[in-house]
């Protein structure tokens, strides 16, 4: 297919696609779906090889948020049975991320619902910040706190933080749609405020919103213009007692179209699959190993992931490793420029990179009704077997399994 060998050249050399080009990809046909993952698995090969990162999810403060956000299971007036706590003390959000670490985690994710941090939280998280690095070296640490403030970006930066999650979540014509309480600058503001501090900068989406073929390219696109290292990619889940609860409009073909989209367009970042991959992929998840690099080990934020022993089974299974510690994410290109201009980005020798993301938030990895790293609003797997597809327009709750153990809850965590 020419658009295909058109979308692997271009992203061999890291060269933006065409608008044109992103949407033919998400119209490809089931029968094309095949040859779509082995086109873009060329370009993820290229950058990643065969590794994978795995990321760990500690939800430092969960449910009670002032925000609206529609997919958001901890939102203003949500009736998800969804656990809900206080602040986690460091010590304990350091035997939580002990977990994932313990599982081959390489990256810990400190989500806090919430609109924003005061100051008070930012020194809370960067003494829990300073605890997961006393007892765990060389670990990255990732803070997911929803909307910042001036000054906040450099405190985490000082305390530890390595990196900055928010999420843009969808286009930005369709933002107000889906939440009314901050906007889409907001957000934006949030990412470059996260660069400017030298943080790596994390940004991405949540897809299966109801959203068009062309607010998912548009996202995709702003993204790219914020230029973050990694790009979570998360399929709703609608979680029932939330205003999307009857959203079930995914199938594993769709998902795997939209992470080729997500690929091309995004070559040589950190593409993340994150919350809502097992409800949607299912028995398709290796085959998202192909377009991403990196997934989220174990639970997600309120609701369950499939058992982290299955996750390194089915990294292992399908013919790929895990990343070590020692080894650097991004391609030298684009990690050298991190170090010594702090943020993300390669836009040098004028090449048009993949990065410009701005932050959202709403998918599974974010903070306070947007901020989580991958599984706020529902994103998560389940331990059962989930029909072929789901009917769109009615409530499936028996889809969705809420998070009942790890962090805030005395049973262990899953990792």
């Amino acid at each position: 297919m020419d658009l295909l060998n058109t979308l692997v050249d271009k992203g061999l050399r890291r060269e933006l696609p065409t608008r044109e080009e992103a949407l033919a990809v998400l119209a490809t046909s089931d029968d094309e779906l095949l040859d779509v993952v082995a086109a873009a698995g060329k370009v993820r090969r290229q950058w990643f090889g065969r590794r994978v990162k795995l990321n760990y999810l500690v939800n430092l403060k969960s449910g009670l948020c002032p925000e609206d956000c529609s997919y958001c299971s901890q939102r203003l007036g949500s009736k998800a049975e969804i656990l809900k706590y206080t602040w986690l003390k460091p010590e304990e959000a350091s035997q939580a991320a002990a977990a994932g670490v313990a599982g081959g985690a390489k990256r810990v994710c400190l989500v806090a619902s919430g609109r924003g941090p005061t100051d008070r939280d930012v020194d809370r998280v960067g003494k829990t910040i300073e605890a997961i690095k006393e007892q765990n070296e060389g670990i990255e640490v990732c803070a997911c706190l929803g909307l910042l403030s001036d000054g906040q970006a450099e405190r985490l930066k000082d305390a530890g933080a390595d990196a900055y999650n928010h999420n843009l979540n969808t286009s930005e014509a369709t933002y107000g749609q889906i939440t009314k309480t901050h906007t889409y600058a907001d957000r934006v503001d949030t990412v470059q405020k996260a660069h400017a501090a030298g943080l790596s900068a994390c940004s991405g989406l949540i897809a299966g919103m109801g959203e068009s073929d062309e607010d998912l390219v548009d996202v995709v696109y702003s993204l790219r213009e914020l230029d973050p290292d990694s790009v979570p990619v998360n399929f709703l889940i609608p979680f029932e007692g939330t205003p999307l609860a009857k959203e079930w409009n995914l199938t594993p073909q769709r998902a795997l179209r939209i992470l080729a989209m997500v690929r091309f367009v995004c070559p040589d970042v950190e593409v993340r699959l994150a919350g809502g991959r097992e409800v949607h992929l299912r028995t398709m998840q290796p085959l998202a190993l192909h377009l991403v690099n990196s997934i989220f080990l174990g639970d997600y934020l309120t609701s369950e992931g499939q058992a982290g022993q299955a996750d390194l089974d089915m990294i292992a299974d399908a013919g790929f490793e895990v990343e070590g510690a020692g080894t650097s994410t991004l391609p030298t290109h684009r990690s050298a420029i991190a170090e010594t201009a702090g943020g993300c980005g390669s836009k040098g020798a004028g090449a048009s990179v993949c990065g410009s993301s701005a932050s959202s938030s709403g998918s599974a990895d974010e903070a306070g009704c947007g901020s989580a790293c991958g599984g706020c609003s529902g994103h998560a797997g389940h331990e059962t077997p989930a029909p072929a597809q789901a009917e769109a327009g009615e409530v499936r709750s028996g889809l969705v399994a809420v998070r009942r153990r790890g962090a805030g809850t005395d049973l262990a965590p899953n990792a």
